[in-house]
C-alpha cells in the first residue's frame, strides 16, 4: 500500500521527502510526479513504505502537520480511477438541428 502525500511546496524533492517519512519506519520508494510541459513537481507524491504499522505510524502523525510552509495532507492512496476510452460527450444526436437539407 502506498500513502498519498498532498499539497506539498513546489520545491520539495524525493529525498527530503523520504528523510520526513523515515522517522517513522523504512521507506521504500520515493515518488513525486512532475508535470508533462513544465517539469516541474505538480505539489503531491507518493511513498510507500516497509510495514503497514509505519505507513499507520507516520499517517497519523504527518496528516496535517506544517512542513516547508504548508499543511500537508497524508492519507492511504487509492487505487487509480480508470479513464473512459470515449472522450466525454453526450452520446448521439450530436448534431441534431445543425444540419440544413
Amino acid at each position: 500500500m502506498s500513502i498519498y502525500v498532498g499539497n506539498l511546496s513546489y520545491s520539495v524533492t524525493e529525498d527530503d521527502l523520504s528523510k520526513v517519512f523515515s522517522e517513522y519506519g523504512t521507506v521504500s520508494r520515493v515518488q513525486l510526479p512532475t508535470d508533462r510541459e513544465t517539469g516541474r513537481a505538480r505539489g503531491f507524491g507518493f511513498v510507500e513504505m516497509e510495514s503497514s504499522a509505519a505507513e499507520d505510524a507516520a499517517i497519523a502523525a504527518l496528516d496535517g502537520a506544517e512542513w516547508m510552509g504548508r499543511a500537508m495532507k497524508v492519507n492511504k492512496a487509492r487505487p487509480r480511477e480508470e479513464k473512459s476510452s470515449r472522450g466525454g460527450g453526450g452520446g448521439g444526436n450530436w448534431d441534431r438541428g445543425n444540419r440544413r437539407y
